[in-house]
């Protein structure tokens, strides 16, 4: 009687390790198609995060990125459509993208509110630095501004506070009336941390109160880049 329940027992075992070698085998395709548009997304400049096949916010930001750079709906999937591009031979980087026609001429930062992206360019039509952004569409309106002091309020400030009293707005330059300039992303004054990751910039993930937040690197560029009246066209 032992015996019969030994090789009872032993079957069960086998069907149930045969079972989940089953279920993994047929999960593992679909982990790997996901790790391979991960490194496509990074090899790309989409910033994905580490290849591992879970379809996570952060992938879903490159998607964005990879999107907007393709001029493809913004969905945030890696749908069909977006894989193909993905494999593509002429598939865009997601850090280096032209400047959108229609954006002026001469020295002037350009801002893309569909890609949600910024250039710096030059007075001869060079890009000089570009990169991700967030703002808010409710807000900030496409058109053409300058940087300065609007509403009686200073037109750069190194260290900016935000109205609540508890963010740091560092590198804050306006650039429209009354409170909107662009700053790196608002830290805590507690912490010294960032409210949200670098990864969101450059898709609509998230949303500023109406200013442009930028890479702390990127925040630089502009804060130097603007070092005299800038124009800003907003697209």
């Amino acid at each position: 009687m032992r015996r019969i329940v030994s090789l009872l027992a032993a079957l069960t075992c086998a069907t149930t390790l045969g079972t989940g070698l089953s279920t993994a085998a047929a999960a593992a395709p679909a982990r790997s198609w996901v790790v391979e548009a991960q490194r496509t997304l990074n090899h790309l400049g989409c910033d994905s995060g580490r290849p591992d096949g879970r379809v996570d916010r952060q992938v879903r930001a490159a998607a964005v990125r990879f999107q907007a750079a393709s001029g493809t709906p913004q969905s945030g999937h890696l749908t069909s459509d977006t894989r193909r591009r993905l494999r593509a031979d002429d598939a865009p980087r997601c850090d280096r993208r032209p400047v959108p026609a229609g954006s002026g001429r001469g020295r002037r930062v350009v801002v893309s509110q569909a890609q949600n992206w910024l250039w710096l360019v030059g007075p001869r039509g060079r890009t000089l630095a570009q990169g991700g952004m967030i703002d808010n569409t409710r807000e900030l309106r496409p058109g053409s501004y300058t940087t300065g002091s609007y509403c009686g309020r200073a037109a750069r400030i190194a260290r900016n506070s935000d109205y609540s009293g508890r963010l740091w707005l560092d590198d804050f330059v306006r650039f429209a009336p009354c409170g909107i300039g662009f700053h790196r992303i608002p830290r805590y004054k507690s912490t010294g941390r960032q409210i949200h990751a670098d990864w969101l910039l450059g898709t609509d993930l998230a949303a500023s109160h109406g200013c442009l937040r930028l890479s702390a690197v990127m925040a630089g560029k502009v804060w130097r880049f603007t070092a005299r009246r800038t124009v800003v066209r907003v697209l």
